[in-house]
């Protein structure tokens, strides 16, 4: 039996701190993970910003709520989930994916989560666990399932490469590069091809 797991955001939403950046004008906060590897590194950067541009989680989520998934994303998801079962597996947080997960028809998501202060300040953030992405695929293989997995950047490479079967979705030159070993999809179109493909060879 297969599961496939995805990243979210670059996969199915647009980057949520990238149209957060363009809203407010800080260039600083268009650095995503397909930018930087190290995600406490960036994390940390991250809320130093917001704090010192006195930047709460309202105002972050207020943007979120008026962002959309990406043209295609709900249609290929809910043919897919007719088919195997489906993870989104994200390093984003509790507090910031609702309203996209709810336009993505509620598939099952596994993410981080925020610290705020009463005063809605952000003062942190707590994984879910450590490595959490390459976890969650051993831990579906560990159930009996053949991983399909998808994402677009640094922090998706070690759920990619410990899936059973690993496609990259749109992403940078310097991902592309790196690990050239991995099949790359550009569209919808060409990511269901790629995993019915799998799923005709290997589905008895």
């Amino acid at each position: 039996m297969h599961l496939a797991c995805f990243d979210l955001e670059g996969v199915f939403v647009p980057e949520i701190w990238i149209r957060f950046a363009e809203e407010t004008g800080i260039v600083a906060l268009r650095l995503t993970t397909r930018d930087v590897p190290d995600y406490d590194a960036l994390m940390r950067r991250r809320i130093e910003i917001l704090n010192d541009q006195g930047l709460r989680l309202a105002d972050i989520q207020d943007v979120i709520s008026r962002m959309e998934p990406l043209p295609g994303a709900r249609e290929f998801l809910d043919s897919l989930r007719r088919r195997i079962p489906v993870l989104i597996v994200s390093d984003t947080f509790t507090q910031f994916a609702g309203p996209l997960i709810a336009k993505l028809n509620y598939p099952t998501l596994l993410c981080n989560r925020l610290e705020i202060a009463s005063d809605g300040k952000v003062t942190g953030y707590r994984l879910r666990q450590e490595d959490g992405k390459r976890k969650v695929a051993l831990a579906m293989q560990g159930l009996n399932y053949r991983v399909i997995a998808v994402g677009d950047s640094y922090n998706d490479v070690r759920m990619l490469t410990t899936a059973d079967h690993g496609i990259l979705f749109r992403p940078p030159a310097s991902v592309r590069r790196e690990y050239p070993s991995l099949p790359v999809a550009e569209d919808y179109p060409e990511l269901e091809r790629l995993i019915g493909g799998i799923l005709t060879r290997e589905e008895p």
